[in-house]
């Protein structure tokens, strides 16, 4: 597969043709777009092997059905049914050491596959310094050792994030020497038990806000140190958002990120959130960072592997020209909630308070946060229902912790790789694979990023919006009431104060 790059013969649907993939993460928000990605622009795909476990009771097999289920295969259904085929569920764990595969499925691997997509990880930020090295670190040194294995790998593309150099405020699309060694840390959490790691999580860390960021720049270490044997490159995407149009606008299956500060303030929810109104979130929508990691491999599959280079770098950041500020993203995004696309069972007026002080930010959320959930849970008590908005408030207030560093700070992000992979995409492949999302109406993708998380994530009739808009108007008015009778009472009591 080796040769020039910019052959107007090769296309990059041709260069997967007959290559056997192997993917982990295939349960995880990009998992699932680029397995609908590669299945229906690289139809002549061989296979592509998917990383499962079983959960809840559910066999690899049956997770896989539920996976293909979903309205983002609804595209590749009509268009290409049979291409489901090509799936083949290996069952393991990234959380276990040598990935929990057996013997036979770790031949298949090294006997067939040749292009390594690992985007398996726990972003969760709050994860114990073990769990979180177990999945995100030494997950990466095991696929990497069973790269080593593979007869005819041509490519090994490493799925990071934007933010596993945070101690840097210009991130360059290069390698960064990881924070510790990451050979000691896997050791270590493999040999002292939760607790006793625990102690030293503050120590470990440093300054990184959470494990996952820890875990994910030593993993990025792990891969700079196998490069040297080992095609790689590295994608790093920014906070990952709905999709921009592949295989249709709006399609999100997580409330991470911008999406969910603007669900939570849409319902009346998150009334107050601790940042920076002022910082640019750097955000990608899902479709783009697919199509990078896909254009990824097949630069780096078209190269002559050189031992000893380093990793091909990619930062997936929007530019930083275009970014809006959190504020202004804000205002627009509960806005267009208002007057357009009104959401179900809103608790209060869309909005949410933003601040830079911890104080206010917990005297607020005591305030607006868990004083009227306890009132609201005291009133489905009473009701026999089940009250749910104390432990709700938990999760929004834990939440927001978690992200804070991230939504109150800025950093810049060089993007010359992905602009020169960009121009190497042959023009017949442009429409389907180029990564350009420069010229967006931001409106519009916001607009239809609200619309897809109504449809896809909160399971919400785009038929009831009539409804929807007649329970908001009824919300609007309570609150409007409920504010008058404060701000009578507020003005009553200074009256009786100063005439006392």
């Amino acid at each position: 597969m080796n040769g020039n790059i910019n052959d107007p013969a090769k296309s990059i649907a041709t260069f997967h043709a007959g290559q056997s993939i192997f993917l982990t993460g295939a349960t995880g928000f990009l998992g699932k777009v680029y397995i609908e990605k590669i299945l229906r622009s690289c139809p002549d795909v061989r296979e592509i092997f998917l990383l499962l476990r079983s959960k809840n009771g559910q066999s690899v097999n049956e997770r896989l059905d539920k996976i293909l289920s979903l309205p983002l295969y609804d595209k590749l259904r009509e268009e290409q049914p049979s291409n489901f085929k090509k799936l083949i569920p290996i069952s393991g764990d990234v959380s276990k050491e040598n990935l929990d595969l057996s013997a036979v499925d770790r031949q298949t691997l090294a006997e067939r596959v040749t292009i390594v997509i690992h985007s398996a990880a726990s972003v969760r930020f709050n994860d114990s310094l073990k769990y979180a090295i177990f999945t995100n670190t030494r997950s990466t040194r095991d696929i990497c050792i069973l790269a080593q294995s593979m007869k005819n790998l041509i490519v090994l593309v490493y799925v990071s994030t934007a933010y596993a150099h945070i101690n840097n405020p210009v991130i360059k699309e290069k390698v960064y020497p990881p924070v510790a060694d990451w050979r000691k840390m896997i050791k270590a959490a493999e040999s002292l038990d939760e607790h006793i790691l625990n102690i030293f999580t503050a120590k470990c860390l440093d300054n990184f806000p959470n494990t996952y960021i820890f875990s994910k720049n030593l993993a990025e270490g792990v891969i700079t140190e196998y490069s040297s044997s080992l095609p790689c490159a590295i994608v790093r995407p920014s906070i990952v958002t709905p999709s921009l149009s592949d295989p249709f606008p709006g399609w999100i299956d997580n409330l991470n990120g911008l999406t969910g500060l603007l669900i939570g303030g849409g319902k009346g929810v998150l009334r107050v959130f601790q940042t920076n109104k002022h910082v640019c979130p750097n955000v990608m929508p899902v479709d783009i960072v697919i199509k990078s990691v896909i254009d990824a491999a097949w630069k780096i599959g078209l190269t002559t592997f050189t031992p000893g280079s380093p990793p091909f770098v990619l930062n997936c950041t929007s530019s930083n020209q275009r970014n809006m500020s959190l504020e202004a993203v804000s205002k627009m995004g509960f806005q267009i909630i208002k007057d357009e696309i009104p959401l179900e069972g809103a608790l209060w007026t869309p909005g949410t308070i933003f601040t830079n002080s911890f104080a206010v930010h917990y005297i607020l959320t005591i305030l607006l946060h868990i004083l009227p959930a306890m009132l609201i849970d005291l009133i489905l008590k009473l009701t026999r229902h089940q009250p749910i908005l104390v432990r709700l408030q938990r999760k929004v207030y834990v939440a927001n912790r978690a992200v804070g560093h991230f939504v109150s700070h800025q950093w810049t992000f060089e993007d010359k790789n992905s602009l020169d992979l960009m121009s190497l995409v042959p023009p017949e492949d442009r429409e389907i694979f180029s990564c350009d999302a420069t010229d967006v109406d931001i409106k519009d993708y916001y607009r239809k990023s609200i619309i897809g998380t109504k449809m896809y994530l909160l399971h919400e009739d785009m038929n009831r919006l009539d409804a929807a808009r007649a329970h908001r108007k009824r919300v609007d008015l309570f609150v409007t009431t409920l504010k008058t009778v404060i701000v009578i009472g507020v003005l009553w009591m200074i009256y009786k104060w100063i005439c006392t």
